[in-house]
């Protein structure tokens, strides 16, 4: 019951701490897990307490899903390059690098250990990427670049702590042996993404109802995940997979109360599982008190040591990477996201925060292995949580500071044009479909002018820019006068909405009668917003 109760404490903190954080300027995770630090250190709150099996298939498949409906299959095709020189490369250069360090700062700690330790530090997070760095008004190829990383490098770094923990029971590393997993895990997580998402679109086509839909798609993560692992694939691959293939062909353009629910529904769940999952980000403060108990300056010496090559590493790399890629652009013409200057570079480079993913592989970890201990258990945790939160509550705060510092601010008028191009080719396409339709009925001329009118008017809602000087006045007042009347359409519908409330209290009135009634009349207050 204490666990219960401390679950709906963190949901609800992760409601709370969305417009605390607006207030204060300050990313919501970054809050969340502060505030998780503080219950940590609070005598009667309870040490977390969940089975390590489950944490990996519970948090990371909605996270993971979530974060892949803000990408495009296109996006993720034209990155190639950088996602794997950052999701890939740099992953096992920073696994390579924390083993070696954490193999000499720490007494006796197995090249396996040693290993699993890197591998776990090793992947930036993105749902702590871009939820710090997303708020900041960044240029999009940058916000890219690190969904990009966030999203794939989780799969080359589970690979990799997988191939270790099994090195830890047999007692030998091979990185040839890493690498045929990886293959392995690749194939084998793209066809099970694949195949469910493709089952999956033909599901929603054949349920029809919104509610359905919605349902199904809450399930489609923890099921590919949970089918990608049982055959030995990435489960993080095979989400993103199906993500990525329901996102490019599982839309319907008219399908607008779906989409609009789906929307916030995913939302919702985004929000309440990245606040859970950085409040025992906090919580976990529990562990590192009880294990560097007696033995502080030998384990805070060695977190330092691994958070220092964690950071330098990804500086490092990245140098000479953004070089290489401008000095590629400038040979070929590339259509991928690179920082193109080095205030970027350096952004991107802070912006390599760790989060939920090493969490929950630290979390992961067996108690023991064959009735024995597993070897420096307490070790990996605390340096794992010193990197977390070193990495987290510092460069997380100090991110908003250093991009307003260095200037690096979205490229405005880049948006702007592609705003007016698309409401210009919105307008073309109304107006197509218009004439199409008055080829084959009947309508009367005065109809045919309003008509035209409000197809001019959909994409002039979207850039008010694309109209001249002279028609604006007129379009200003077109847009007054509807507006008016929308207003005056929705107050009346709100007295409608009031009086079938009222008769949901009244003796005999069917309650279910009265839903129906305000979901008729909620849809049409829907349709009516301007």
């Amino acid at each position: 019951m204490e666990q219960l109760a401390l679950l709906f404490v963190l949901l609800l903190g992760a409601v709370v701490m969305v417009p605390v954080g607006d207030r204060l300027g300050l990313p919501s995770p970054v809050l969340m897990t502060l505030a998780g630090a503080v219950l940590a250190l609070v005598p009667f709150v309870p040490n977390v307490d969940i089975p390590p099996e489950f944490i990996l298939p519970v948090v990371l498949p909605p996270l993971l899903y979530a974060a892949v409906q803000r990408t495009s299959w296109r996006q993720f095709t034209a990155n190639l390059r950088p996602i794997f020189l950052l999701a890939v490369l740099l992953v096992f250069a920073t696994t390579a690098a924390v083993a070696a360090v954490a193999q000499a700062v720490v007494p006796g700690m197995p090249v396996a250990a040693a290993v699993v330790l890197g591998a776990l530090v090793a992947p930036p997070d993105p749902v702590a990427a871009t939820a710090v760095a997303g708020k900041l008004g960044l240029p999009r190829r940058m916000l890219s670049i690190l969904e990009g990383e966030g999203l794939f490098n989780d799969v080359t770094a589970i690979v990799l702590y997988h191939v270790a923990l099994a090195a830890v029971v047999t007692g030998s590393f091979s990185v040839p042996a890493a690498l045929g997993s990886l293959v392995l895990s690749a194939v084998v997580a793209m066809a099970v993404g694949l195949a469910l998402g493709w089952a999956t679109n033909k599901l929603m086509s054949l349920l029809g109802d919104p509610t359905l839909q919605i349902g199904l798609t809450l399930l489609v993560p923890f099921l590919g995940y949970v089918l990608a692992e049982s055959l030995k694939g990435s489960g993080v691959l095979a989400v993103l997979t199906t993500g990525l293939f329901l996102a490019e062909y599982a839309v319907d353009p008219d399908d607008v109360l779906g989409r609009l629910a789906g929307y916030t529904f995913w939302e919702v769940v985004d929000t309440l599982v990245t606040g859970v999952a950085f409040g025992l980000i906090g919580l976990e403060l529990h562990t590192i008190l009880a294990t560097a108990a007696h033995r502080w300056g030998e384990l805070i010496g060695a977190g330092v040591a691994v958070v220092g090559v964690v950071v330098g590493v990804r500086l490092l790399w990245l140098l000479p990477a953004a070089w290489l890629a401008k000095r590629m652009h400038r040979r070929r013409d590339y259509d991928e996201d690179i920082p193109v200057s080095w205030r970027e570079t350096v952004i991107v480079w802070w912006s390599g925060m760790r989060g939920v993913a090493s969490v929950a592989l630290a979390l992961a970890l067996p108690y023991g292995i064959d009735g024995a201990e597993f070897p420096y258990r307490g070790e990996i945790l605390f340096i794992a949580f010193t990197v977390v939160l070193s990495t987290l509550l510092v460069q997380g705060l100090t991110l908003p500071w250093l991009v307003r510092r260095l200037r690096v601010r979205a490229d405005a008028d880049a948006a702007d044009a592609l705003e007016r191009e698309l409401a210009l080719r919105v307008i073309k396409a109304a107006k197509r479909r218009l004439q199409e339709v008055l080829e084959v009925e009947e309508v009367p001329e005065e109809v045919r002018d309003q008509l035209a009118r409000r197809a001019f008017d959909i994409g002039a809602r979207i850039t008010p820019e694309i109209i001249d000087d002279e028609r604006r006045e007129l379009f200003d007042k077109r847009i007054s006068r509807v507006r008016k009347v929308q207003r005056i359409q929705g107050e009346m519908l709100s007295a409608a909405r009031h009086e079938v409330l009222a008769a949901r209290s009244e003796p005999g009135v069917d309650p279910e009668v009265v839903d129906r009634v305000l979901r008729h009349l909620d849809i049409r207050s829907l349709r009516a917003v301007p």
